[in-house]
């Protein structure tokens, strides 16, 4: 059976365009899977708390405190869900050029030696390879080409967290430009949706 962790990360609710092309994606791929086991984080209204000095220890140390031992097993919760995800399907507005902190709370969880990824003599080695990950980016202008690329920090950084954990079978999906009112909203989201469909069919030939 194919299990698919839904990731969202905005705090804007029902109006936010990640959150509206997740559902549809979401969709597609029960379509192709049916039967699928749905793990769902709701990030922007259930927030994995931040990285603090109160609860460190939890993710990284010995956990002694009661936050610091809350903090492990929401951690082990945490990477429980991701090892046990054949499919990530993640959404991601741009905030300030880069993610939401709550996504960066999420992969501070999850990010653990041992068991998401290793120290080796060679370097550090993702230990969750064979995952496929879709990742939805909703950005107010345009960040996938031209002049702004330069400061697009939210792309980079996510592929790069994905490739530590061994997770490098990586699509992006660009809903851009949403910001430059109704119609290139709508045609962003139009976009996004028949590159969705395109992808979560590919994705579905390769598993026959």
């Amino acid at each position: 059976m194919t299990t698919i962790l839904v990731i969202e990360s905005s705090a804007n609710g029902d109006s936010s365009v990640s959150g509206l092309l997740v559902k549809d994606a979401l969709r597609d791929l029960l379509a192709a899977h049916p039967g699928a086991r749905i793990i769902h984080r709701d990030l922007g209204a259930s927030p994995v708390p931040h990285v603090t000095t109160a609860n460190l220890a939890g993710v990284r140390g010995e956990p002694v405190t009661e936050t610091e031992k809350a903090t492990r097993t929401l951690s082990d919760t945490l990477v429980a869900e991701l090892k046990a995800a054949d499919i990530i399907l993640m959404g991601v507005p741009m905030y300030n050029f880069s993610v939401p902190t709550v996504l960066r709370s999420w992969f501070d969880h999850v990010l653990r030696a041992g068991l998401t990824f290793s120290y080796t003599e060679a370097g550090p080695k993702g230990l969750l390879d064979g995952k496929r990950a879709i990742v939805i980016e909703a950005r107010g202008g345009l960040y996938s080409e031209g002049p702004a690329q330069a400061i697009d920090f939210q792309e980079p950084y996510l592929r790069q967290l994905f490739g530590f954990t061994g997770i490098t079978d990586v699509t992006f999906v660009h809903a851009e430009k949403i910001g430059f009112g109704p119609e290139a909203r709508a045609a962003a989201i139009d976009g996004a949706r028949a590159k969705l469909a395109g992808i979560i069919a590919s994705l579905d030939s390769k598993a026959a």
